[in-house]
Parts: structure tokens; C-alpha cells; sequence
């Protein structure tokens, strides 16, 4: 196997370790944004705007709005 060759093959398995590896640890412990409430809306959600009045209102208050609650 030529120098070339096996620095190619450690390069390869090296990002794939690197891959995997971040992967497990994103499953493991994901970071705060990844994290979402009952009703699916990740925690750092920005304001959106309300379709009838326009005004910001946070993404819970109008998923509940319009879910009935």
C-alpha cells in the first residue's frame, strides 16, 4: 500500500469516526435549541406574527388559539 493510499484510508475512517461520533453525542445530549416542548416548538422560537392583527405573539400562544385551548 502506497504512502498516499493509506494516508487517503486513514483520512476515510477518520471522518466517518468523527461523523458517527458527533452524531451519538447530538443524540446523547442535544443542546438547549434542539429541545421542544409538548406541542413540538423548539425552545429558542422567535415571536411570529399574528395572521389577523399582525402584532408578535409567541408560537405557543397561537398554537393554542388555534387549537382550541
Amino acid at each position: 500500500m502506497t504512502a498516499s493510499r493509506l494516508f487517503m484510508n486513514v483520512y476515510s475512517w477518520g471522518a466517518m469516526v468523527v461523523s458517527v461520533a458527533g452524531l451519538v453525542w447530538m443524540l446523547i445530549s442535544p443542546p438547549p435549541s434542539m429541545h421542544v416542548d409538548r406541542d413540538g416548538v423548539a425552545h429558542f422560537t422567535p415571536m411570529v406574527e399574528h395572521p389577523i392583527t399582525g402584532e408578535a405573539v409567541s408560537m405557543n400562544a397561537l398554537i393554542r388559539h388555534y387549537r382550541g385551548d
